[in-house]
Formats: structure tokens, C-alpha cells, sequence
């Protein structure tokens, strides 16, 4: 059967209203795409069936053909291991019965006649259609595994032959196809196969909404499918409109860099939205021209306010709407009429609410103008190196090179109260609330050639394109790392999404599989999210896997190490060479593995000298610190010998990535400041947060192929 046939089953189905194929189409268009699929015939009443059966060679089994039954075994519509004549007429009169006891109402086209498969391992491959990323194809172990423990894994459709390979390592039950107890290894090449020919026929064919095989029987040489059915959709998905990456790009300029600016709804009234927003501009040492504009005209806060946007004189780069959601539409055709850019909406009251029409008529009259939104339902902006703040929260002028949007309002005060009492800076903190039009791919192509940004952090509660998101990130993370926090991963912090900001969380495992595929670094908490952008900011790339671990404290070098476990990272097997210098500076109770103890009773320079040895060997490609304080070795003195040994280190070209891990009294903390400011992610009171903030660089590093 050639591809366009495939077309033409689907074709006819569609016309018929039905949405379900019977087993004998899905299996034609399996087969157009080389999937390998078992002898069958259809037969039509039990002589035909008997007659089919002798034709594929006994064993055999019988499926009812409805396209209403898809559950053939809970209508008791299947019977296996049919060896005689005999038994495949009385099983065929047997199922047909079943399934009409079962759907009066469902039309019976026969039973499929199936030679039976020999044993062998059970795996599932399927694809669905996605909300969020359209087709997306699945691998796990079948039979009760699927069912009972969910191994699965994802990758957007179409797949590479790489990918396909890869997905079969990433279930936990992996080991059970790579051979256990004496067993012959599947064969995974033939496996790979199918999972591409899947991810391409859904591609090809985007009216299938579901493809299940299940089971996939592995054997050594082969594999072979031995049940396939297909669901259609009646309607295609339309994505929202996507103007092309030069038009986002003259946008977001506009926007991040505005040379005038209007707030619509200004005030001299304090308390009101519009008097914020006018008052952080100009606290903020904004440089452009800023234009209160309000009905009743006037002066607003010194400046002279206009009634509309239109009496402005001269261009009008963005505008700041503080009015309430039924003015917003009349105020966004206004400024359209002058030619804005971007609409900056911090009213609530739109689709968060259930005011879709609302929100769907503002964003047709923004798209009339060709004006790109921010929101509705945000605080605002925040661009530092514009000396911006377009927002009601609190001003925020403290610069440094991490990005950071968010949905949530208090998710945008966590990450402005976070930055500031780590002096972590920031380039651009933004609100994306309903994400009407301008989302987060939006913000990753302006970012990835912003030369003030070097980090992307994102909170995101639904991703409304998500194979833009895919191409914007796959392309931006190999030069900058992408950190993202993807809420509602839960069934309950789903619904949490929806009603706060009307998205709609889709499967985590599909997200899990997008943000990876997209070099994404995902992080599962918010204090991930902060804690990774600070970090990613300061170290550099690694130069290699090699992880030592210098402690002055057992108990430390163990969390630390159990952690590395944990998080992926390589503990490096210490050389000789090395070994012995260790062995020479530290006291014998120490160690002088890995990890590196030198105990916690040694004065300064032992600290010193461990340091710098790891630092100046190029076979240590990162360092992590475990202080413990003593008054031998107070906070301040190790984080001052630590400092040292950075800069002595850089100035003979020795740069690679460090954290740090004191425990102790409160005087750590005033360490971990001093640590900070020179580069070193260091972490009062933890062992698993500097470790799991390298972790991150390293997940970037290898995605963007950085380690040499």
C-alpha cells in the first residue's frame, strides 16, 4: 500500500463521520509506512475465517473489526491461540456475539484473522497530538508495565534516528531490553526504527490524533507489531499567529528600548496603578520622553498629560495601559492609531476570569495595528539597561546580566526580592500574565541577541506555541543557557494554572520531553529557578566532567558526594601524581580520594595550598568547597584565602567553575556574601544547593556541546 493510500483510508473514514479506524485500516497504513506488522486477513463469517486462518498459518487470533469497539478486550471481542479449523469457527461466532452484547448500536464489518506472535519482550509506541506541541511520539515497556508503573518516555514528531535511540535508554525499564540474567539483548536498532516510521506517519498524515501500538513484541532480530489502532481528529488545531523572527525582533527593540513611552490612565492620585507606573519611570532615571495621558488632561506629576495617546507629539514607542479592562480595546485602537509598538497591559479582568471575548477582542484590534502585547494581567517591566521600570511593584535599578519573566505577579517579587539580597542584578524582569500575544519565545529571540543578557530564566504556567518556544530555545541555548520553571506539574497545580491565569497545563512528561529536546535547564522549584540563574551567570562553561571535592569536614564530603550521585555530576577518580601532593599536605587521619579531606583542625594555608592544587591541575575541570567553621580557620579568612587563590588562578589562565558549601555559625553567611561578589555561588548551611547549581551549568554545557 503506497502513502497516498494511507490518505485515502483516512479520507474515507472522515467522510463516513467515523474517528476511528478499524484494525484492518490502521494496519494498511502501518504498513504503507514500513511498520512490521503480522499476517492478517478480514473474514466475514466463520467459514472465511477458518479458510484465513489455514492462509496466515496457525496459531491465530481473532479481533472483532468495529470502529465503535476500540477496546476489543473489555468487550470480550478477541480470542488467541486458536489452532484448528474448529476452534476459529466457534471463536468467531463466539466474539462477534460478545461485541454486539456489548454495543448493540455497533456495526460489525467481520473479524480480523492475525497469525499469532512468538514471545518475546513488550514494548508500547504511539503518538498523540499534543495541545501545546503538536505530534509527539511515545516509547515504554508494554503490557501491564505501561499500565501499572507509566514507564514511558517522549520526543516531538518527527524524530532523528539519534533521537529515537536515545528515548530507548531514558525509561527506567531499559535494562530489561538491553539483556538481563543471561538474556540476549532485544533488537534496539529495529525498535529505534519504528519509533521514527510512527513519529513520521503522524507527521505526514496530522488528521491521526492518537496511534497506538501495543503490544511491540522485541525480539533479538526483529520486531514486530502486533496490535495498531488509530483515532482521527475531525478538526486541524490552528496556531496563533506567528509574525516572522524580523518583525518580533523590531518589535521587541522597540519595547525593551523605548525612546518614548505613554501611560494611558496616569494619575497624580497616589494608590492608583497609574500613579506608580508614572512615578517608578521617572525614579528610575528613564532618559526617553514619557507621556502621562489622561481624559482630564492637565499636569500629571510634573509633566503635561495629554487626553489621548493620538495628541502626542512625535513617535510613541510603547504604551503602558493602567485603566480598567473594558477601556482597554478603545485605548489599544488609539495607540495603533499612533503607530506603538507595544502594549504594556497591567489590568486584570480579561481571560484569567473567564472574559475570553473580552481579551480575544482587544488582541484582533492590537493585531489590526500590528501592535505586539504584553499580558493582560502583569506588574509590568523591567529593562535595567534602559534604566526602565514600567511597572506598579517596587523600582528595581540593580544591574547584572540574567533575564527573568514570569506569569505570576508574586513569582515577579520573589525573583526582585531574591535578586537583590544576593546582588544577583538582572537585565530585564518581565510579566507575561495571559500571554495574549507576546510570550516567552518572544523574550528568547530578543534575549539571544541581547549582549546585556547572558542568562534566560523563565517562570511559565502554560506555554501557548510550543513548537515556537522548541525552535526559539533549540537555537538561543547553545549560545546562552535557558532556565525554565514549569508550574503546574501536578494534576492539582494544573487546575491552580488555569484558574489563575487561564492556561492550560499540559502533560508534564511532554513538557519534560520539549524543554529537553530545546536544551532547556528545567528546574523544579522555585528557588531552583533563582538559585540556578545566579549561578549560570557567574561560573564559567567546564572544560570537562572531572569533579573534585575539597572538605574540611567527613561528614560534609559525604552530602556532597551523595549529591554529585544525585545530580549527574562525575566525581573524578584522583591521579597519582595528584593523590600524593594531597597525601603530603594533609594530616594522616585525613583522606585524599575524592572526596578531599583535610580535616577540619588545619590552620589557613592547609585550606590554601588544597585549594590551589586543585585550581592549578588542568585534569580538575571543577572544584566544589565543603568550609567547616572553626576558629582556626574563621568564615571570613577562608572566603579571603578562597578569593586569593581565584585571582592568582585566573591570572596564570586557570579558569573553571567553583561553589561552595559552608556550614557553621552565622558568620558563614557574611562569607557567602563575600564569595558571591567575586564569582563563587556559595551556600550557607547546605550541601545540596551548590551542588545542584553546578549540576545545571553542567546540563547546560553538555546540551551546548561546551565541554571539551
Amino acid at each position: 500500500m503506497s502513502r497516498e493510500s494511507a490518505r485515502a483510508v483516512i479520507a474515507q473514514a472522515l467522510s463516513q463521520g467515523r474517528t476511528n479506524l478499524t484494525a484492518d485500516e490502521a494496519g494498511e497504513i502501518c504498513r504503507a509506512y514500513g511498520l512490521p506488522l503480522p499476517a492478517e486477513r478480514v473474514a466475514t463469517d466463520a467459514a472465511t475465517a477458518a479458510d484465513a486462518a489455514r492462509e496466515v498459518g496457525y496459531p491465530v487470533a481473532l479481533k472483532v473489526l468495529s470502529s465503535q469497539i476500540t477496546h476489543k478486550s473489555d468487550a470480550g471481542a478477541i480470542a488467541l491461540g486458536l489452532s484448528d479449523d474448529a476452534a476459529v469457527r466457534e471463536a468467531y461466532g463466539r466474539i462477534v456475539a460478545s461485541a454486539r452484547a456489548y454495543d448493540p448500536s455497533a456495526t460489525i464489518d467481520g473479524v480480523l484473522v492475525q497469525q499469532m506472535a512468538r514471545p518475546g519482550r513488550e514494548v508500547i509506541i504511539g503518538a498523540v497530538t499534543d495541545p501545546t506541541f503538536g505530534k509527539v511520539v511515545m516509547f515504554g515497556l508494554g503490557g501491564i508495565f505501561v499500565e501499572t508503573f507509566k514507564d514511558v518516555t517522549f520526543a516531538l514528531a518527527p524524530t532523528s534516528p539519534a533521537r529515537a535511540s536515545e528515548m530507548l535508554g531514558e525509561i527506567q525499564g531499559a535494562a530489561i531490553l538491553q539483556g538481563v540474567r543471561g538474556e540476549k539483548p532485544a533488537d534496539l536498532a529495529a525498535i529505534a526504527d519504528v519509533i521514527q516510521a510512527v513519529s513520521q506517519l503522524v507527521t505526514d498524515l496530522p488528521e491521526i490524533d492518537e496511534l497506538d501500538l501495543n503490544p511491540v513484541i522485541a525480539y533479538e532480530d526483529g520486531v514486530l507489531a502486533v496490535d495498531a489502532r488509530i483515532a482521527l481528529r475531525t478538526s486541524e488545531h490552528n496556531g496563533r499567529p506567528r509574525p516572522p523572527r524580523d518583525e518580533i525582533l523590531a518589535s521587541m527593540r522597540r519595547i525593551m528600548m523605548p525612546k518614548a513611552i505613554a501611560v494611558i490612565g496616569a494619575s497624580n492620585e497616589e494608590g492608583k496603578i497609574g500613579y506608580s507606573v508614572v512615578r517608578n519611570i521617572l525614579d528610575g532615571g528613564y532618559q526617553g520622553q514619557l507621556y502621562p495621558v489622561n481624559p482630564r488632561g492637565g499636569e500629571i506629576q510634573g509633566l503635561p498629560a495629554y487626553t489621548s495617546v493620538t495628541e502626542i507629539p512625535g513617535e510613541v514607542d510603547v504604551a503602558v495601559f493602567a485603566v480598567p479592562a473594558a477601556r482597554v480595546a478603545a485605548a489599544v485602537d488609539e495607540a495603533g492609531q499612533k503607530g506603538v509598538a507595544g502594549a504594556i497591559l497591567i489590568p486584570s479582568g480579561f481571560a484569567e476570569i473567564g472574559e475570553q471575548q473580552l481579551q480575544d477582542d482587544m488582541i484582533a484590534v492590537a493585531r489590526k495595528h500590528n501592535i505586539r502585547v504584553m499580558g493582560p494581567n502583569i506588574y509590568g517591566y523591567y529593562y535595567t539597561p534602559a534604566n526602565l521600570c514600567a511597572t506598579f511593584c517596587t523600582p528595581y535599578t540593580e544591574r547584572g546580566t540574567v533575564a527573568l519573566s514570569s506569569q505570576s505577579g508574586g513569582v515577579g517579587m520573589a525573583i526582585i526580592g531574591f535578586s537583590r539580597s544576593h546582588n544577583m542584578g538582572v537585565s530585564a524582569i518581565v510579566g507575561l500574565g495571559n500571554k495574549s500575544d507576546l510570550d516567552e519565545d518572544d523574550l528568547i529571540e530578543y534575549y539571544g541577541e541581547d549582549p546585556n543578557t547572558d542568562v534566560i530564566a523563565m517562570h511559565v504556567e502554560d506555554i501557548k506555541d510550543g513548537r515556537a518556544f522548541v525552535d526559539a530555545a533549540s537555537r538561543v541555548s547553545k549560545q546562552k543557557p535557558i532556565v525554565v520553571l514549569k508550574a503546574g506539574r501536578t494534576a492539582y497545580g494544573a487546575r491552580a494554572a488555569a484558574s489563575h491565569t487561564g492556561a492550560l497545563a499540559g502533560t508534564d512528561r511532554i513538557y519534560d520531553a520539549a524543554l529537553r529536546e530545546a536544551g532547556v535547564v528545567r528546574a523544579r522549584t522555585l528557588e531552583d529557578l533563582l538559585d540556578w540563574s545566579r549561578a549560570l551567570s557567574m561560573l564559567p562553561a567546564p572544560k570537562g566532567e572531572n569533579v573534585l571535592i575539597v572538605t574540611g569536614a567527613g561528614g560534609s564530603g559525604v552530602l556532597l558526594s551523595d549529591s554529585c550521585s544525585d545530580y549527574g555530576l562525575t566525581l573524578m577518580e584522583v591521579p597519582d601524581d595528584l593523590g600524593l601532593q594531597y597525601k603530603e599536605l594533609i594530616p594522616p587521619f585525613g583522606a585524599y580520594g575524592n572526596p578531599i579531606d583535610i580535616t577540619g583542625g588545619e590552620p589557613p594555608e592547609t585550606y590554601r595550598k588544597a585549594i590551589r592544587l586543585a585550581l592549578m591541575d588542568d585534569r580538575v575541570h571543577s572544584l566544589i568547597l565543603g568550609y567547616w567553621h572553626t576558629i582556626i580557620t574563621p568564615p571570613m579568612v577562608f572566603a579571603r584565602l578562597l578569593g586569593e587563590a581565584l585571582e592568582e588562578a585566573k591570572a596564570a589562565g586557570k579558569v573553571k567553575p567553583v561553589v561552595a558549601s559552608l556550614v557553621g555559625d552565622v558568620e558563614v553567611e557574611e562569607a557567602c556574601r563575600y564569595l558571591e561578589e567575586r564569582g563563587v555561588p556559595a551556600y550557607a548551611y547546605a550541601a545540596e544547593r551548590p551542588v545542584a547549581a553546578l549540576a545545571a551549568k553542567y546540563r547546560w554545557a553538555r546540551q551546548a556541546g561546551k565541554l571539551g
